[in-house]
């Protein structure tokens, strides 16, 4: 027995000496069981899930970001004038803010994540046409992260390469380092993606980006290569502003304008809408839908920004609405817990003397006022805010109910699991979500991209024209090329894109967000400093780098 396991040791050590020369073969972990890097970019259904997973990413990123990109800034505040959810400026937007942190990890996470597929693509079994097609839709998405980084950061580290190990060395790129290298991906995007008749609801094509291509020439000072770019889009025989009522609620009340953001309405081929360029995609209680209507998840735009109307007491401090949680109306405004509000600017300034005439600003699109809904009330019926039946908590507390645009909610449309009583349209304290497919990008927002451009390069007569288009689909009068300004731009821009836009890279982009929140917005504008232009180089980023030093923006302290 002994002479057995002595010859089988022997047998053993001689394995391993004869083959000892193949050593670094022997150490190779290759994954069998589970999926890693190593074993899961092969095929082109590989790459296929790989790029799905950059969709869910934006599509996260999309839904968690409604208030850090929209509150305090000239088109939305602090709803309460307190000192939550960035009410305060000077307390909220530091090095250790974790918003501040998450904007910061969400688009490196897909930044990685493009890059890792794009490094892994030459030794994949693809061919050279999938081969193309993969890099270009991953470089895409590479740069539409950086897009989000160099407009709320400035200048960030440009990491092109996949990360296969820790690294603590990172160092700031410029800004024009970082557009360049957005340029190159947008651009090899706008020539291998396919046509956007041709892609399936929520996919982006060429035309998304040119867009974002024709961006990044402006940032660039390229201005006639964004005009080119922009009027590819704009000219494109599957494109077009929407300007004749449409989709699943045309019969009803209502203008065009309002149809753009009821739901279903939002996908080209559901809808025949040519208006959307880039839709995201969810769909409630459905696998891969992101939303649920059992349990609280974003995107809750409705919740934040929708005002707590069914908090609100007659003048006799009564009960005067039926739900306590609120109902799926557009007099009440679903789930909403009054966090954050339009400014002033927004509600009663922007419109000019269109006020009355903008679609944009009709009934069917901006709420001005509520009415007590709890039929047994003596007040049913009257008007929350009219000075004889306002009452003295809305006097006191007027955060409980403010106008609010009608786009951030889904009145009579929320998932039936919502319902407390489906016959009343009460719903439950879970609510809150907005049910809707959301624009990244739809074509109005091209058309006020290529004013600007036009306007840069000096031509505002051809810049009037492009937001004449925009203007004319919502009834209201031309603006005259001598009226235009890059402000004028960005207040069509608030008017046609509330809540669409993230208005706090737009404000970015232009350096204009420090300018435009003293101008516009009662709350932070007497708190905002010069250096709010930038978000801080959050802490943790910088605590992580410790063989190098990753600098802070100007102002902020670590």
């Amino acid at each position: 027995m002994r002479q057995n396991i002595f010859n089988a040791g022997i047998a053993f050590l001689f394995s391993c000496f004869v083959f000892s020369c193949n050593e670094s073969s022997f150490l190779e972990e290759k994954p069998l069981d589970f999926l890693s890097p190593e074993n899961a970019y092969n095929t082109y259904a590989d790459y296929e899930t790989a790029l799905t997973g950059l969709y869910a990413k934006v599509r996260a990123n999309f839904y968690n970001s409604d208030f850090v990109f929209f509150q305090e800034t000239d088109v939305a505040k602090n709803a309460r004038d307190n000192n939550n959810f960035m009410g305060n400026l000077k307390d909220w937007l530091t090095p250790q803010q974790a918003g501040v942190a998450d904007v910061w990890d969400r688009e490196y996470k897909l930044i990685n994540n493009a890059n890792t597929i794009i490094s892994r693509i030459e030794g994949s079994s693809l061919n050279a046409e999938q081969k193309s097609q993969v890099a270009a839709e991953a470089k895409f998405f590479r740069a539409f992260g950086y897009r989000t980084l160099v407009y709320i950061f400035g200048g960030v580290p440009l990491v092109l390469e996949e990360n296969v190990s820790p690294k603590t060395d990172f160092t700031r790129n410029s800004k024009e380092e970082v557009l360049k290298a957005m340029y190159d991906d947008f651009l090899e995007a706008t020539t291998v993606l396919p046509d956007i008749h041709t892609v399936v609801d929520g996919k982006i094509s060429n035309l998304v980006a040119k867009h974002y291509l024709a961006e990044t020439c402006i940032s660039l000072g390229l201005y006639d290569d964004a005009i080119r770019l922009a009027s590819e889009v704009i000219d494109n025989p599957n494109t077009g502003l929407m300007k004749v009522r449409f989709g699943s609620h045309k019969s009803e009340e209502g203008d065009v304008y309002w149809d753009l953001f009821r739901r279903k309405n939002q996908n080209r081929k559901t809808s025949g809408n040519t208006e959307a360029l880039w839709v995201i995609q969810m769909e409630p209680d459905v696998e891969g839908g992101y939303l649920t209507s059992t349990s609280y998840r974003p995107y809750y735009l409705e919740r934040f920004a929708a005002p707590v109307t069914y908090s609100c007491t007659d003048p006799e401090g009564k009960k005067a609405f039926l739900s306590s949680n609120g109902r799926s109306d557009a007099n009440v405004g679903g789930r909403g817990v009054s966090n954050m509000s339009n400014t002033h600017w927004w509600l009663y300034e922007v419109w000019g003397d269109d006020f009355s005439n903008d679609m944009r600003n009709s009934k069917y699109n901006v709420v001005r006022d509520a009415y007590y809904d709890l039929p047994t009330s003596k007040y049913y019926g009257k008007s929350i805010i009219a000075p004889e039946t306002k009452s003295k908590l809305l006097e006191e507390q007027s955060w409980r109910w403010y106008p609010w645009p009608t786009k951030i909610t889904t009145p009579g449309e929320h998932p039936e699991a919502l319902y407390a009583d489906p016959a009343l349209k009460t719903l439950k304290s879970t609510a809150g979500a907005t049910y809707l497919d959301q624009y990244m990008l739809r074509l109005a927002e091209t058309y006020l991209l290529r004013a600007e451009a036009f306007l840069m390069k000096g031509d505002k007569e051809k810049a009037a024209n492009d937001i004449n288009e925009v203007r004319n689909r919502a009834h209201t009068s031309e603006v005259v090329a001598s009226e235009v300004t890059i402000d004028y731009i960005l207040d069509e821009r608030a008017r046609e894109l509330v809540y669409e836009e993230f208005r706090r890279i737009t404000l970015g982009r232009l350096g204009k967000y420090v300018e435009r929140v003293r101008k516009y917005n009662t709350l932070n504008g007497p708190r905002v400093e010069d250096y709010h232009e930038l978000f801080p180089i959050p802490y943790s980023a910088i605590e992580a780098n410790k063989d190098a030093v990753l600098e802070q923006n100007p102002g902020y302290k670590n």
